[in-house]
């Protein structure tokens, strides 16, 4: 099966299926099972895919080091709660190795890092965002490598999105169904985290950027990896 067929059956099929037998099944937080599944769900393609491809030790290698990065940096800056590289690495990555790769990173990040901030049903939603927010790098990534004023909007809109999300999963998971006026206040409260994460995402894309998106081109260039480029 492709990853066309496993998306098709996920979204018209499982997913479906998921949303009505969690809403029968589960009488409290309901929708906040039935989000978590979703969220879980709906990285299966690209996972599914990635693991089909002929993928050589020399690209798992290349991931593994960005990965490992975007997690150490969580840690090191770990007393800062809006302040972290992860996102700025996976764009990184996104932007010079493709879309696939700035999912895998982003997701990953997510999933190990969390072994250290704790693990939990919010785990699935970080993967999704980060992992999403690597993805839409990817097919946007010569215009972001040309021009640098769009690669920090491009850092803004990943800090609110990420927020927003979170938001979303906080939401489900305080009460019974999904409650706009309780989305808006705590989007509302999160907001000094939020600006803290715009702004720490453009302050690491502008400084880690060139250096490691150098680093990353001569490798690609010198050993013939991830030849799906960019778009």
């Amino acid at each position: 099966m492709n990853r066309r067929k496993l998306t098709l059956v996920l979204f018209f099929l499982l997913i479906p299926l998921i949303v009505t037998g969690g809403a029968l099944l589960f009488r409290e937080k309901y929708y906040a099972w039935i989000s978590l599944c979703v969220a879980v769900l709906t990285c299966l393609p690209i996972w599914y895919d990635f693991e089909r491809r002929e993928t050589g030790s020399a690209e798992l290698m290349v991931l593994s080091v960005m990965t490992s990065l975007s997690v150490a940096g969580r840690f090191l800056f770990a007393w800062l709660p809006g302040f972290k590289p992860v996102t700025a690495i996976t764009v990184i990555t996104a932007m010079w190795l493709g879309a696939e790769p700035g999912f895998i990173v982003g997701s990953l990040s997510a999933l190990l890092s969390n072994f250290y901030f704790g693990q939990g049903p919010w785990t699935p939603f970080q993967m999704f965002s980060w992992g999403l927010i690597g993805g839409v790098a990817g097919l946007i990534a010569k215009p972001l490598r040309r021009h640098k004023v769009l690669l920090c909007l491009y850092g803004v809109f990943a800090g609110v999105f990420f927020s927003l999300i979170m938001d979303l999963w906080s939401t489900f998971w305080m009460g019974d169904g999904f409650s706009i006026p309780r989305y808006l206040a705590l989007a509302a409260a999160a907001l000094p985290t939020t600006i803290e994460y715009a702004v720490s995402n453009v302050i690491f894309l502008l400084a880690l950027a060139g250096p490691i998106g150098d680093k990353l081109e001569r490798i690609r260039t010198r050993y013939g990896l991830f030849r799906e480029q960019p778009m």
